[in-house]
C-alpha cells in the first residue's frame, strides 16, 4: 500500500521524550515560583522576594533551565529511542527479505525476553513454519508432476506402438491404456481429495467412526479375503462431529493400506476404535515386515511409499496417507504411525469427540 511519507517513530519518540522533559521542568519551575510568592513563607522566617526581583533574577535562570532540559531531550531522547528501536530495524530488515522469498533468513535477537523479543522469535516461528510449508508444497508439486506425466507418457508409447505396428494385438492395447488411463484418474481424484480437505470446504455433522470402520470393512472384505488377510472391527461408538464422506475416505484408506502392505498370506488386520474424554480414537493395526522407525516417519508424505512394502499389482499413488492425515487435521485431529515390533504398522487417528446432543 502507497502512503504519504511521514515523520519517523525515532522522531516521534524523540519529541516525545523532550516535550515531556520540558513540560515536567516548566511544572517544577512553575511550582518553584508559586512557592516563593507564598505570603505564609515570611510567617516562617524567610525572605520572600518581590515580584521584580522574580521576574529579574528567576525567570531568565528559569528559562536556561528550560533551553537545557529542551537541548537534553532531543539528544537523549534521539539516543534513547534509536537504542530501543533497533530491533526493530532487524525485524523489518527480515521482513523484506522475506518478501523477496529468502526464506532461511533469522533475525535471531540476542538479549532478555520484552515484548520486541518475543516479537522477533515469533516471526522467526513463522519464517521456519512457512519455508517448511514452502519445501513441502514444492516437493509435493514436483512429486505430482512426476506421477502425473508417467501415466500419459505411457499412453503416448503405446499410442505409438499401435501405429508403428498396425498388426498389433489391439485388445490388448486397449486393456492397457484402460488401466493407464483408470491409474490416471485415480491420481487425479486423490488429488482433488487431498485439495479439498486442506481447504476444510465442508459441511459437518455428528459421525460415528465405529459405523465407518464397520462400512469400510464390509466393502474391503472381499479384497482381504482374496490375499489370505484376516480382518476384524472391535470397539465403542466413537462419536465425532466432521464430514462423513472424507471420514469415510480416512477409514477406507487406512483399512485399505493394511490389507494391501500386509504379510503375502496369513495376515491380519485389526480395526479398533474407542471413545476417551475429549478424544476420539480410531486405530488401524496389521501385520507384515518389519519396518524401521526413520522409514514409517516419511509414510505420510505425499508419493512416499515403504521400500519393499509395494506389490506391484497395487502400488497405488502414494496419496492415501497423506489424504488420510489431511482429513485428520482438517477436523481438529492427528495421525500417529508406529512401527510394530513383531513386523507391520499400528496407525492411530485421533479426533475431537463430538459433544453430547442437547
Amino acid at each position: 500500500m502507497d502512503r504519504a511519507p511521514g515523520p519517523s517513530v525515532r522522531l516521534k519518540l524523540t519529541l516525545s521524550y523532550a516535550g515531556f522533559l520540558v513540560l515536567a521542568g516548566a511544572v517544577l519551575l512553575t511550582l518553584v515560583w508559586l512557592f516563593l510568592r507564598v505570603p505564609t513563607f515570611r510567617a516562617l522566617g524567610g525572605f520572600a522576594p518581590s515580584h521584580p526581583m522574580l521576574l529579574r533574577d528567576f525567570l531568565p535562570a528559569a528559562g536556561v533551565v528550560l533551553a537545557f532540559l529542551l537541548l537534553l531531550g532531543l539528544v537523549g531522547g534521539w539516543l534513547l529511542a534509536g537504542r530501543m528501536l533497533a530491533p526493530l530495524a532487524r525485524i523489518t530488515a527480515a521482513t523484506r527479505l522475506a518478501a523477496t522469498g529468502s526464506l532461511s533468513h533469522r533475525i535471531a535477537l540476542e538479549g532478555r525476553a520484552d515484548e520486541l523479543r518475543e516479537l522477533a522469535d515469533a516471526f522467526d516461528a513463522m519464517l521456519e513454519q512457512v519455508e517448511a510449508q514452502v519445501a513441502e508444497q514444492r516437493r509435493f508439486a514436483a512429486n505430482a508432476s512426476h506421477e502425473l506425466r508417467t501415466p500419459l507418457a505411457i499412453s503416448k508409447a503405446l499410442l505409438e506402438v499401435a501405429r508403428d505396428d498396425p498388426g498389433a494385438d489391439t485388445a490388448e492395447l486397449l486393456d492397457r491404456l484402460r488401466a493407464v488411463n483408470g491409474r490416471a484418474i485415480d491420481l487425479t481424484e486423490a488429488l482433488l481429495l487431498l485439495s479439498r480437505a486442506d481447504q476444510r470446504s465442508f459441511a459437518r455433522e455428528r459421525v460415528d467412526l465405529s459405523l465407518l470402520a464397520e462400512q469400510a470393512a464390509e466393502t474391503l472384505l472381499p479384497l482381504a479375503e482374496e490375499r489370505g488377510t484376516t480382518l476384524e472391527t472391535t470397539g465403542d461408538v466413537a462419536p465425532t462431529v466432521g464430514s462423513p464422506p472424507l471420514l469415510l475416505q480416512l477409514v477406507t484408506n487406512l483399512v485399505h493400506n493394511a490389507i494391501v502392505h500386509n504379510l503375502p498370506r496369513g495376515g491380519t488386520v485389526a480395526v479398533r476404535t474407542a471413545a476417551r474424554p475429549g478424544w476420539t480414537t480410531l486405530t488401524v493395526e496389521s501385520t507384515g515386515e518389519r519396518l524401521a522407525p526413520e522409514l514409517v516417519a516419511t509414510l505420510a508424505e505425499p508419493f512416499r511409499r515403504g521400500n519393499g512394502r509395494v506389490r506391484a499389482d497395487d502400488a497405488g499413488v502414494g496419496l492415501g496417507l497423506a489424504i488420510v492425515a489431511s482429513i485428520a487435521r482438517a477436523h481438529g485431529g492427528g495421525l500417529t504411525l508406529t512401527p510394530r515390533a513383531a513386523g507391520g504398522l499400528r496407525v492411530a487417528v485421533r479426533l475431537p469427540t463430538a459433544p453430547v446432543a442437547g
